[in-house]
């Protein structure tokens, strides 16, 4: 159990996302998701076409698997939340929504669109291999729960807050576009240790801590009170998609867009144990 309570949630800002095929590419800019350029890798597509560099085919979701996925998503529940996958985006979205508002003055909801195959966003086509992102240019965050299978595969945790963290993270990139910090990242370049890119995705898992920290605290808390050992998955997880993990032994920091596992872990630890946006500023220092 992570979600306490019951009844139903708020579905109104979460939706089924299709239109993926043809050809196209998705302008990933400053790092607009979780491991967007790692997880091409480790599934063998071409980065250049993730980051704006080449072309890609996407495959398709059609009218059915999106109607499908509209039908669940109105069927979730707070029950459901921690049984089901999409359920749990959706209930964790309601969850970060919350805390956002109370933290940042001028706060709007970002769109989520869960699909399956690809999906077309305001960023262009993307398929599935993307991985979670989101998406400046219609701020919304994309999400195929089969992700969360593969994430296991490279080490990551199943465990329920290790896929909200996934979620949290996206979210922190909205709120870095509504600041203005995803497009001071872009003009600090994609690539290296102390890059632009990795700059913002350290960034972002900060801020995924932060709503940790406060998300199972007070009357209205969504989540049960974190134990360690859920915190622990978290820290499994971002270890997982490091950028020395993914690379191995001859990782090359100057290849970097996400940061290293120890980075990684250690950025969301930092917004967990403080609680406060304020000290996420990746940009006030090179100690990264």
């Amino acid at each position: 159990m992570v979600f306490q309570g019951d009844g139903p949630l708020d579905t109104g800002s979460v939706s089924g996302g299709g239109g993926g095929g043809g050809v196209g590419r998705i302008a990933v800019g400053g790092g607009a998701g979780l491991i967007i350029t790692i997880v091409a890798l480790f599934l063998g597509v071409d980065p250049g076409s993730l980051t704006g560099g080449t072309s890609y085919g996407g495959g398709t979701s059609n009218s059915q698997d999106v109607a499908q996925i509209n039908e669940h998503i109105q069927s979730c529940t707070i029950e459901k939340a921690n049984v089901d996958t999409i359920c749990r985006i959706v209930a964790t979205t309601n969850s970060l929504d919350d805390v956002w508002s109370d933290l940042m003055p001028g706060y709007t909801p970002p769109s989520t669109k869960i699909f399956t195959g690809a999906v077309t966003t305001g960023c262009g086509p993307a398929s599935s291999a993307t991985g979670p992102f989101y998406c400046p240019a219609d701020q919304t965050a994309y999400f195929d729960p089969s992700f969360f299978a593969q994430l296991e595969q490279m080490g990551g945790s199943d465990g329920p807050l290790a896929q909200e963290y996934v979620v949290a993270h996206e979210y922190g990139h909205h709120v870095q576009n509504l600041t203005g910090a995803l497009q001071r990242g872009n003009q600090m370049g994609s690539q290296g240790p102390r890059s632009g890119s990795v700059r913002v995705e350290l960034q972002a898992d900060c801020l995924a801590g932060v709503w940790a920290f406060h998300a199972d605290k007070g009357p209205d808390a969504m989540l049960e009170p974190l134990t360690q050992n859920q915190i622990d998955t978290v820290i499994q997880t971002a270890k997982a998609i490091g950028d020395d993990t993914i690379q191995g032994a001859n990782s090359n920091p100057e290849g970097w867009t996400h940061g290293s596992a120890e980075q990684r872990s250690r950025w969301f630890t930092i917004g967990y144990d403080s609680g406060n946006p304020n000290r996420c500023d990746t940009f006030a220092t090179n100690d990264l």
